[in-house]
């Protein structure tokens, strides 16, 4: 076997190319993982908790007729964490006064009356002027865009790179075949 050795020429040529040759580019930064998202107690949230991860958004209270979705968001959590789901709480006081209670008493009645162990956001608008800059996002960039958040237990689905690929209405249960069947193709197209 002959080798070929390389003349200087050819080692020009290929180092006046290297600005050409294509590089891996990089992933967009998903715009939900570079808020600054804070949890109930007022501490930053892991990153890891957001970055990467499929998304599930949905504002709760604790005085709600659907708050006992609280046990399916809680099945849910449990049973497509390890496959990259995070589902995130946040309590919202802008329905019919349902949620009056401070960071403490919310945390409280979550943990021991639903065994919530997933991420709890601090309190925040969902709607209006005071909308939080998550609820802004959220609401303006997915299905129905524009529209208003109409009740709480309403939920957001978000894929990996941040793109708000399903809403579901309160009435929807978090384990109705509708939302189980989004959230396994968010979850295989984001692999």
């Amino acid at each position: 076997m002959s080798r070929q050795l390389l003349t200087r020429r050819d080692v020009t040529w290929a180092l006046l190319a290297l600005p050409f040759i294509p590089r891996r580019v990089e992933a967009a930064v998903n715009p939900i993982a570079a808020m600054t998202l804070l949890s109930l107690g007022g501490r930053k949230i892991d990153p890891s908790l957001v970055n990467g991860r499929v998304l599930l958004f949905v504002n709760v209270a604790s005085y709600c007729g659907y708050t006992p979705q609280y046990a399916d968001l809680q099945k849910l959590h449990d049973g497509y964490a390890n496959r990259g789901l995070t589902v995130i709480g946040v309590p919202c006081n802008q329905f019919g006064n349902q949620e009056p209670g401070d960071a403490a008493s919310i945390e409280a009645f979550c943990s021991t009356r639903f065994g919530v162990t997933f991420p709890m956001l601090e309190k925040q608008d969902v709607n209006g002027a005071k909308r939080s800059p998550l609820y802004a996002y959220l609401v303006e960039n997915g299905p129905e865009a524009g529209t208003d958040v109409r009740w709480n237990f309403e939920k957001f689905l978000v894929d990996r790179t941040g793109k708000v690929t399903g809403r579901f209405p309160s009435h929807v249960s978090p384990m109705d075949p509708r939302m189980t069947a989004a959230i396994e193709l968010a979850l295989a197209a984001s692999t």
